[in-house]
């Protein structure tokens, strides 16, 4: 028994060591996706003159937290004024309307791949899977042609209409969610009366709350962060998102104010993180539990 014991205690030994090695490992790795970040907010911090010194410094000579007012209300005779509340009030804007439309259409979607039977249900899936491997510049000419031919360039219709025609990553993610939801639940709630929409608004969206808010946040955050489509359709400036506006900071000519970019910087990051963290327990059960049967 003693040497039975030994053992034991040896595994658990080796286990915990590895345990602490894995944790070692993790934190080192964070470290270095965390570094670009510290130095965003150490440069949002230095006067202009700190902030392409070399060597570089980490710490400011004194910390001018006066630069967030300044870059929210910047105004200069070279770069002009840069409204950035009005950036972020178009930014939430097409941010909300997209999640909206998002959660909406990619459940209603995912739905009827998952929990109903119709002709050609896994040969219309199979082709909506193999939309995803059409890259963007293929379609985004004409795309670009179709919203000029509706009168949509230079408003935020192209920015979140097409959340609402769903997406085929978020319906494959939320089909694999619903296919874990026992298929006796919807046959008991028949049986008592209830209509294929009521099972879906009363049983299965209930139910698949963590996938939802997985999707809503890819979505949130894709749509917050979003350059390529606010460069492409929006015109005027009282139209541009957060992080297109951004892009008024960098002067052409030299001159670019590093210490208030970086400010804004942050200030546009600092949602998406926010809302993470609330949200970082639901989003990881949502991602581990679909797809488990």
């Amino acid at each position: 028994m003693s040497q039975v014991a030994k053992t034991s205690r040896s595994h658990r030994r080796d286990k915990q060591f590895t345990k602490i090695l894995a944790h070692i490992a993790l934190v080192s790795l964070s470290v270095l996706f965390v570094i670009p970040l510290l130095w965003m907010l150490s440069t949002s911090l230095k006067p202009i003159g700190e902030t392409l010194t070399n060597p570089p410094r980490w710490i400011p000579s004194h910390l001018l937290w006066s630069n967030y007012p300044d870059a929210i209300s910047f105004n200069s005779k070279e770069l002009g004024y840069i409204p950035l509340l009005v950036y972020a009030r178009n930014t939430i804007i097409v941010t909300i309307l997209s999640v909206g439309g998002a959660v909406l259409s990619n459940s209603v979607v995912a739905y009827s791949f998952a929990r109903l039977k119709w002709p050609g249900r896994d040969l219309f899936f199979g082709v909506t899977l193999a939309t995803m491997m059409i890259p963007f510049p293929v379609v985004m000419v004409p795309t670009f042609a179709l919203f000029k031919w509706l009168g949509w360039v230079g408003t935020f219709k192209p920015l979140w209409v097409p959340a609402f025609f769903a997406s085929a990553f978020s319906i494959f993610l939320l089909r694999q969610f619903y296919k874990t939801i026992p298929m006796e639940l919807s046959e008991a709630a028949k049986i008592d009366g209830c209509s294929e929409f009521r099972i879906f608004t009363d049983i299965i969206v209930p139910l698949s709350r963590p996938a939802l808010m997985v999707i809503a946040l890819f979505t949130f955050m894709g749509s917050w962060n979003d350059f390529l489509g606010p460069l492409i359709y929006l015109v005027d400036q009282n139209t541009f998102t957060l992080s297109l506006g951004l892009q008024a900071y960098q002067s052409q000519h030299g001159g670019t104010p590093f210490n208030l970019l970086m400010a804004a910087s942050f200030l546009v990051i600092l949602p998406v993180m926010i809302v993470f963290f609330l949200a970082q327990k639901v989003f990881i059960q949502g991602i581990a539990t679909s797809g488990l049967k």
